[in-house]
């Protein structure tokens, strides 16, 4: 507002132009408006146009040579921010009103040239703010795109690592008050297994929430794959969980690596909530012209329901899908539920 004021009393002291004091209220009225320009786009097209047609037009009632004033370049930002902050049907609505003055400009004698680059500067003002709200808005919405990803990778890794843990902490608190009266040393083993289980579970959570709650990046610590399956064996004392690996699986593509573990891991807790009177799980993984497969096979009784509904078999599903696999989940051949995933690898990837 003081570089509007300023420039216009220089420009009245400087330019003998008619109607100078109207010309500076008409200046300093304008800019009073621009703070309102990202709120009230309209309006304030409207009410800055609406101006200098009035001022126009009593120029051509008193037949007057009135050009109007250099300092009042910045009504520019008047049409760019009609097309930055408002919407289209708002720069159609505020489009016949800035021309408005440019008609009574052409209507007052001024020059076809001046006439046409005077709505030509308008014009591209008006598609410059509409360019960069598009642009605006497709960055934004591939941030949001972006956020739910992330978000969505986030609640599947909550699920298949936490909800593991917890599984195991509930089944082996149920073992230890089972076995606290007859066998003392066995409910210590149990609570041993549940402060790991604890312990490893509160870790990842802290980490997730952690990115949740200011979007940091998290420590990334190495992801878990086929080697750390044997982990799964010796965290589960409530199932004699067995893992043989093929000796030619190795140097698995990340992803790969990454989807065996999380697949073993699922169909595991799977066999801990759900399989009936299950004692033994068997996981393999083997590797054969060109194909990796993945096999965890419980010695339990079915589940009674066998709907596919749930979170984990979905997230499986979704995970072999993602990597061009196949995938299966039901009553295994002679007894007990069986989860089977297979890959197609190139060549090299498992030798």
């Amino acid at each position: 507002m003081a570089a509007i004021v300023i420039g216009s009393a220089v420009e009245v002291a400087v330019r003998s132009t008619p109607w100078p004091a109207a010309s500076v209220l008409l200046c300093v009225a304008v800019g009073l408006l621009l703070p309102w320009r990202r709120v009230r786009p309209l309006t304030v097209a409207l009410a800055a146009f609406g101006a200098a047609a009035v001022i126009d037009l009593a120029a051509i009632v008193a037949d007057v040579d009135w050009e109007g004033f250099y300092t009042a370049a910045f009504m520019l930002l008047v049409p760019y921010a009609l097309g930055r902050w408002g919407t289209n049907r708002q720069v159609l609505l505020g489009a016949p009103a800035m021309a408005v003055p440019i008609v009574l400009a052409a209507v007052g004698g001024d020059p076809w040239s001046d006439v046409i680059g005077g709505a030509v500067v308008a014009a591209v003002a008006v598609e410059l703010g509409v360019l960069i709200r598009y642009r605006t808005i497709s960055n934004h919405q591939a941030i949001e795109s972006s956020r739910s990803k992330e978000r969505e990778q986030l609640a599947r890794e909550l699920h298949d690592t936490v909800a593991h843990h917890v599984s195991v902490i509930a089944v082996q608190a149920q073992a230890g008050r089972t076995l606290a009266r007859r066998r003392p040393e066995a409910a210590l083993e149990a609570l041993d297994v549940i402060e790991e289980e604890a312990s490893r579970a509160l870790e990842q959570m802290r980490a997730m929430v952690g990115v949740l709650r200011d979007g940091r990046a998290a420590d990334l610590a190495p992801q878990q794959g086929v080697a750390d399956l044997a982990r799964l064996a010796s965290a589960n004392g409530s199932l004699d969980v067995r893992v043989v690996i093929d000796p030619d699986v190795a140097d698995l593509p990340p992803a790969l690596d990454r989807a065996v573990y999380r697949i073993a891991q699922e169909a595991i807790t799977n066999s801990i909530r759900h399989a009936r009177n299950a004692s033994t799980v068997m996981v393999e993984v083997e590797a054969h012209a060109g194909t990796l497969t993945v096999s965890v096979v419980d010695d339990g009784e079915p589940p009674r329901q066998t709907s596919t509904a749930g979170y984990g078999l979905a997230g499986m599903s979704e995970r072999v899908k993602l990597l061009h696999g196949e995938f299966a989940a039901g009553p295994a051949p002679e007894r007990g539920w069986q989860v089977r995933a297979s890959f197609p690898i190139r060549e090299g990837a498992a030798r």
